[in-house]
């Protein structure tokens, strides 16, 4: 079996867990000498994570440069102009060789916005550092990532909280 310099994640679907998969992922590599870095497409600043407050005390990079989620939105040009800003510096990320490992968190929603063409993500993903793994997540994952990743998972909602009237937990959620 052939061994790749890098692979390309995609955590994908209905289901929870598609960025909690992604840091696991994150503290692995920390955890074998990795440098890391994280960049958030949609969570704004103010949200205050308990992976974000994790990788602080790590030492890993996180850039959060979305505003928020699209339907908390007051200025959707402003949300978009956001997307396509974090993907410019994913993507500079991806070819600068700095990193072992990208975590391109909430991905999916700037190509679905049609903030961030998809033939621009994948040229980005296929022209990165050799040595850069990468872990993608959102839901409903563009074709044109699914193809580009070499493993893809799709996370199934069989049963939430929320739906029950029980919100998001801090330490749970985030």
């Amino acid at each position: 079996m052939a061994r790749a310099a890098s692979i390309v994640l995609l955590n994908t679907g209905q289901g929870k867990g598609k960025s909690s998969a992604a840091f696991g992922v994150m503290g692995r590599g920390w955890a074998r000498g990795w440098r890391v870095g994280v960049v958030q497409f949609v969570k704004g600043g103010k949200w205050k994570t308990g992976e974000r407050k994790l990788a602080d005390h790590l030492g890993i990079e996180w850039h959060t440069l979305g505003d928020g989620f699209t339907w908390e939105s007051t200025d959707l040009d402003e949300t978009a102009a956001r997307g396509r800003h974090a993907w410019e510096v994913a993507e500079a990320k991806l070819r600068s060789g700095d990193y072992d490992l990208l975590i391109l968190d909430e991905l999916t929603y700037a190509v679905t916005y049609g903030w961030v063409p998809a033939e621009a993500v994948v040229a980005g993903i296929r022209s990165r550092s050799p040595k850069t793994n990468v872990v993608m997540t959102g839901r409903g994952a563009a074709p044109e990532l699914i193809e580009v990743a070499d493993t893809v998972t799709e996370m199934t909602k069989v049963k939430h909280a929320y739906d029950q009237g029980i919100g998001a937990m801090k330490g749970i959620e985030y």
